[in-house]
């Protein structure tokens, strides 16, 4: 009997055979690479909680960069960030490399339509920022531009800050450089306020929070026809009654729906009961379990306290079922507004804004 291979992948980071949503946000990134050193979409920030597809959309954009002339170099920011960057910068060209102490551009390679070679010269003691200049300047010669892309920024990260001055002086200097950088939205803003790198604060920033049922769907249909399934109407509706517009949670519900009867030709309903149920525990485990273990006791009082109205709460009400002053519960606010589990919806008013988190912190109440 015939098995057909799962096409949904959830696991962080792997680009999923159809990205839902986030058409723009390519599309803005796409275009500057096209038009290259002067489009502010150069330099741009992912924002988001666990499951919004930062990462995904990082390896996305990272590979189709080749398509438009450009080198990626990705890296997580981590201690010894910088070394693999420059390392990263020779492999993404290694058919045509050879290895030497301190390599000297003869020729350039990439898509099959130019060539890199490296001729060994003298050892030099040269920087950081030097050695990658001199790389960056012989990919010039060819407009190959260099796109950077760090996922998991960290602001208490030395090289993190290394990094992004002499980034800042690449720019400076007309280097052809890019720059793609995604976090927590906690992360982020601590690393915005970092006095000695302000010139962030000048990136374009996407904050990636729930897809829309629409482009959910067709997600969906695209990703179940490429390996050769169907679903019925009343499968598919299940699944976006259950993925809530969470990108993670679309790949979740899909691989387990398709993996109860891989051999069937449809996809039924009721797979998607059953698959529903053990993606939501792979979620929990993977993403709401985490978020909720970082959470202060502070934060989540002031979340059980919204959990008592049905959509959007007001601070006021918030701070007198916390038995705390509006000042007071306001600090929670903010600190939950920058990790991307709740948002605000105008003046006073918070809702949650992280996918099945109220219905979490639900279930907790109850155990």
């Amino acid at each position: 009997m015939q098995r057909y291979a799962n096409p949904f992948t959830p696991t962080f980071g792997i680009v999923p055979p159809f990205m839902a949503g986030r058409t723009y946000v390519i599309e803005d990134i796409l275009n500057a690479l096209d038009e290259g050193p002067g489009d502010p979409n150069l330099a741009t920030i992912f924002i988001g909680a666990r499951g919004t597809g930062k990462t995904a959309l990082l390896s996305y954009l990272a590979n189709e960069a080749t398509r438009h002339g450009w080198i990626s170099v990705n890296v997580v920011a981590g201690p010894g960030m910088l070394e693999d960057m420059y390392q990263q910068t020779k492999i993404a060209a290694r058919e045509f490399i050879e290895t030497s102490e301190s390599p000297k551009l003869k020729g350039i390679t990439i898509a099959q339509l130019f060539g890199i070679e490296w001729e060994a010269a003298p050892r030099e003691e040269l920087n950081w920022r030097s050695r990658m200049s001199e790389l960056i300047a012989g990919l010039e010669k060819y407009g190959i531009g260099l796109l950077f892309t760090i996922d998991e920024v960290s602001a208490s990260l030395d090289e993190m800050v290394s990094f992004a001055s002499t980034y800042q002086l690449f720019v400076r200097e007309g280097k052809r450089v890019g720059l793609l950088m995604a976090g927590l939205p906690h992360q982020v803003s601590m690393l915005l306020r970092s006095e000695s790198i302000s010139f962030l604060r000048r990136c374009v920033q996407h904050r990636l929070s729930g897809v829309s049922d629409a482009e959910i769907a067709s997600a969906l249909k695209l990703t179940i026809e490429s390996g050769g399934r169907t679903a019925s109407p009343e499968a598919i509706d299940g699944m976006l009654h259950a993925i809530g517009g969470f990108p993670f949670m679309m790949q979740l519900v899909g691989y387990r729906s398709w993996g109860l009867n891989p051999a069937a030709r449809e996809i039924t309903f009721e797979d998607v009961e059953r698959g529903v149920t053990l993606a939501q525990q792979d979620l929990d485990a993977r993403v709401l379990d985490p978020t909720y273990y970082e959470l202060s006791r502070g934060d989540i009082r002031f979340l059980d306290a919204m959990l008592e109205d049905d959509g959007v709460s007001d601070l006021a009400d918030i701070a007198e079922r916390m038995g705390v002053t509006s000042n007071y519960a306001s600090k929670y606010r903010a600190r939950l507004v920058e990790q991307g589990i709740v948002g605000t919806r105008g003046r006073g008013r918070v809702a949650f804004d992280m996918p099945h988190f109220r219905e979490y912190l639900l279930e907790k109440k109850q155990e």
